[in-house]
Formats: C-alpha cells, sequence, structure tokens
C-alpha cells in the first residue's frame, strides 16, 4: 500500500507498472520533431467526423485501442480508467469512450491532466482497487480557440506569449507487471496564484506551480536534480521554462541541464508558428505516450521526474477579470 513522505510525495508499495501506451496527433503536430515517434495522426485534424469536438473524442478512442493492442489485452480487462480533457464537463472523454466497456472515472485537471490520470490510476493499481488501470486525456487546437479565446473564423492576432493548443490524445494501461517502467512516487500539486491575469500567457500562470511541485518533491525526497536523467514539464513553453528557472534558481535549485517541456518538444518554434510552444493536455499526455516510454524502451531514461502543469481558468472566470490559478502533478517514473 501507497506510504507518504514528507508533506506531499506518495511512494508506491506495489510499483504501478506502464505495460500499454498510445499516442494519436494532428497534422500540425505530425510535422513537428517528434513525427516518427507518434503512433496516428490524421491530414486534416478532423479525424473522419463533422466536428472539431467529435474529432477530440475520437482521438481519445483511438488512443485507449493503440495502448490496448501494444499489450495485447481488451476493453474488457480494464477495470477503471481515468480519463479528462478541456471542453465543458469533459465531453470529449465521456462521449469518446461512452462505447467502451470500461468503467470510467471522469477528472478536470485543465493541462495537468494526464499526470493527474496516472496518479489516480497507479493509487488503483497499487491499493488492490484495480489488476489493470488506464488513464487518457486529449486536447484540439480549434475546439480549444472555440471554447476558450475566438472561433477561428474570428482571425484574431495572438500575441508571442500565447502557446498553440496541441491536437492530440495519449493514453497509458498500468498494471502490477515486473520489468517495466514503472511509477514509483508521485505528488499531488498545490493550487499556486501568483495574479497572472493574462489568458494568452499560460507560461506565466503555470511556472509558480511547476516549481512549487518540483521544490516539494525534491524536499521531501532529499533528492536534487542530479538524481534524474530528466525533468520534463507539461506545456510550460518558452515563457513559462524561463520563468521556471528562475524561480528554481531563487531556492538554489539548478535545472537547466535536466530540464526539458513538453510544449518546445513537440513543435519547431524557427519553423511552425506556435509563439510560446505547445500546449493543452494532448501535450504532455502525446509526449509522454510516445518519445518519453520510447526513450525507457532505448535505456536513454532510467529514473526521470514528468509534471504536467494546468491553467485553471475558464472563459466565464476570464470574463469576471479573475487570476489564473495553476496546478502542477508530479510522477517518478523508474525502470
Amino acid at each position: 500500500m501507497a506510504t507518504r513522505i514528507g508533506k506531499t510525495t506518495i511512494c508506491f508499495s506495489v510499483k504501478p507498472s506502464v505495460i500499454g501506451y498510445g499516442s494519436v496527433v494532428g497534422k500540425k503536430e505530425f510535422d513537428g520533431p517528434l513525427s516518427h515517434e507518434f503512433d496516428t495522426h490524421d491530414s486534416n485534424s478532423r479525424f473522419g467526423e463533422k466536428s472539431f469536438e467529435k474529432a477530440e473524442s475520437r482521438m481519445q478512442k483511438i488512443a485507449v485501442e493503440t495502448a490496448l493492442r501494444k499489450c495485447s489485452k481488451s476493453e474488457n480487462d480494464i477495470d477503471v480508467i481515468f480519463a479528462g480533457d478541456l471542453l465543458n464537463q469533459c465531453v470529449g472523454s465521456s462521449f469518446g469512450l461512452r462505447g467502451m466497456n470500461i468503467p470510467f472515472a471522469g477528472i478536470y485537471g485543465a493541462c495537468s491532466t494526464m499526470t493527474l490520470g496516472l496518479i489516480l490510476a497507479a493509487l488503483a493499481v497499487d491499493s488492490g482497487a484495480a489488476k489493470l488501470s488506464a488513464a487518457v486525456t486529449s486536447s484540439h487546437f480549434c475546439s480549444a480557440e472555440r471554447q476558450y479565446r475566438y472561433p477561428l473564423e474570428y482571425g484574431s492576432v495572438r500575441p508571442q506569449s500565447s502557446q498553440w493548443t496541441v491536437t492530440g490524445a495519449g493514453a497509458t494501461i498500468l498494471s502490477q507487471s515486473e520489468g517495466l517502467p514503472y511509477i514509483d512516487k508521485a505528488a499531488f500539486g498545490k493550487i499556486v496564484d501568483l495574479g497572472v491575469k493574462d489568458a494568452n500567457n499560460m507560461g506565466a500562470a503555470m511556472a509558480p506551480s511547476a516549481a512549487s511541485t518540483l521544490l516539494s518533491f525534491l524536499n521531501d525526497t532529499h533528492t536534487s536534480p542530479d538524481d534524474y536523467d530528466a525533468i520534463i514539464t507539461g506545456d510550460l513553453g518558452k515563457v513559462g521554462s524561463d520563468l521556471l528557472y528562475i524561480l528554481t534558481e531563487n531556492r538554489g535549485i539548478r535545472i537547466r541541464e535536466k530540464h526539458f517541456d513538453c510544449g518546445l518538444m513537440i513543435f519547431n518554434r524557427n519553423t511552425q508558428d506556435v509563439h510560446s510552444g505547445g500546449s493543452g493536455c494532448g501535450c504532455s499526455a502525446t509526449v509522454l505516450n510516445s518519445y518519453v516510454f520510447h526513450m525507457f524502451e532505448k535505456g536513454k531514461y532510467k529514473n526521470i521526474l514528468f509534471m504536467s502543469t494546468g491553467a485553471l481558468l475558464s472563459p466565464t472566470s476570464t470574463m469576471q477579470g479573475e487570476s489564473i490559478p495553476g496546478i502542477t502533478h508530479l510522477v517518478n517514473i523508474r525502470i
């Protein structure tokens, strides 16, 4: 059974292992630096559907089916799936998975949802509540723009601090198998709000929570960045990553040499018009369930920290002039 270490860290006793994973992306993501890593892509980002929202649901189903196929399991083998997205009431998940015979737990953590789902899935396996559990999340550029900002037809000008919502979905399946990458420790993040109100500067809103979660974990475990092969954040982008360095270095912790950000990895900022980088639930989900797990398979990663970062805003809170709280969850993946 999981035990507590320090203030915020969970240590798993039965190591929940990754037995299957799947990733699916849109055209822009496939045109980026990680194109050869993804399992599936669509040339027009609609995945045969009539709306962007339906396309997002379709991506989730494809990601889960891909993960199941890789580990030779069926939907009937999964005891519970934790799923979420950015759409109102998480309809991307519920509509995408409604035809699958899997007990469903809808969750919301904004862009931190992938890691939030992983922690909950790991807890289910570690406690014995599930033999096999799964986590999946998604985002779609067009559905996110329509919900949070402006419809694409409006043609609004995006400031340089803005990020491009990734069109993609990623799914992970966990079990008690040995000899595979497993989740050793985890930490639920605290909500951190330093008063950022600019919805076009998500990196600035999320960086304080990323620093908070990381510093708490390092303190709880008495480790340093040098103990890990990589420290990977979800979607801070260029602005947020630079702020994270400042915030951690102010506390005497230097992570520049070990840090990678999914929002900077999935796109080429020099050739693709994404401004500060990528964002969205699908950003960390697709990079984790492709490149990161491939690095474990190649033996290049043996011990990493993976953190998905989220901005807890809504169209209503933005219109009412609220600030943007940030949240970051963390998993320590080892082999």
